[in-house]
């Protein structure tokens, strides 16, 4: 089977292609957003292929999965096959509806021919899906292992553009947490986060890593701080998870799912989750018995192997 995918989101794009199928990965010559390619920072098996836009009007194509709006048109007007008309298609909802959650309507509303793929049950509930069927399939994490020595103590933070995202990211906040815990803040475009934030630079260190050794240097860290207020969930708190780590976190969109009793620190109350961030400075044995429940959280329900076979199963039943 030939699964059309754009590159979009490269953490949830690794873990989807290690499934038991060709991938086709658009590319055009200047690797814009619609034509990245293969991945450049994380390893994909040999079945990812590239494909030009002329070369995808030729290829044969069993299943468009679609991630963006634009993609609609665009595999139309690159394939000459239009998405769950001539063509089985699925169309994966990474985002909570950013407007409201009351009254944004997906753009898929009012078709019933392409499954809306939610990537958590918040998201679901949140968007206005109108007539499209929905169903939901959680994260799937490619174990790193556990990598946490928490040996450093600061917390991690991972976000890209925090200064651009701002109030979305929590990044209005790290001044509060900084003053409990020195923090490291991982990420693209991270850079002068101090100086923006009017911190010292002992206080707030921006770490812009490749992929290769982002976890080992998350998990020199004592703790992961998730301080997003609006997103979807966070691969990153999923990943820190799966590394050991001790996780404090707001709670909001669907973290209080992910983030069982014992597993972690989970709060909307500023001065609980700077307490807790104390408390995982001070004392190291809590810190790493905190991580080692939310690592066995992380695998009992974010596994690759399971997310794996809910793709499996849905794509059996929307191209039989």
């Amino acid at each position: 089977m030939n699964v059309l995918v754009w590159h979009v989101h490269g953490s949830w794009l690794t873990s989807f292609v290690q499934g038991p199928y060709d991938f086709l990965v658009p590319v055009t010559p200047d690797r814009g957003p619609d034509g990245l390619g293969r991945a450049r920072t994380w390893q994909w098996p040999p079945t990812v292929r590239e494909s030009s836009p002329a070369e995808l009007r030729e290829a044969d194509i069993d299943l468009m999965v679609l991630q963006r709006p634009h993609e609609l048109e665009l595999a139309r007007r690159w394939t000459g096959r239009r998405p769950g008309v001539d063509v089985p298609a699925v169309y994966v909802e990474h985002n909570s509806p950013h407007e409201s959650p009351v009254d944004t309507r997906h753009p898929l509303a009012d078709r019933t021919d392409i499954t809306l793929v939610h990537v958590t049950h918040f998201n679901r509930l949140m968007w206005d899906n109108g007539r499209a069927p929905t169903t939901v399939i959680e994260h799937g994490i490619i174990d790193p292992g556990h990598l946490w020595t928490g040996e450093e103590p600061r917390a991690a933070v991972v976000v890209n553009e925090p200064v651009r995202r701002g109030r979305t990211t929590g990044t209005d906040l790290l001044p509060e947490f900084a003053r409990a815990v020195p923090l490291d803040v991982f990420g693209m475009r991270t850079e002068g986060l101090a100086d923006h934030l009017a911190l010292p630079p002992d206080r707030l260190r921006s770490r812009d890593l490749p992929q290769s050794r982002l976890h080992p240097a998350m998990a020199r860290c004592r703790m992961y701080l998730h301080p997003v207020r609006w997103t979807s969930l966070g691969l990153s708190l999923l990943e820190a998870m799966f590394l050991g780590m001790p996780v404090v976190a707001l709670d909001t969109t669907e973290v209080r799912e992910a983030v069982p009793e014992g597993a972690g620190v989970v709060s909307n109350r500023l001065d609980v989750l700077r307490d807790a961030m104390r408390g995982f400075l001070a004392d190291p044995v809590d810190a790493r018995l905190t991580g080692e429940a939310a690592r066995a959280a992380a695998q009992a329900r974010y596994g690759e192997r399971r997310f794996r076979d809910d793709w499996e199963r849905l794509i059996k039943e929307v191209t039989r």
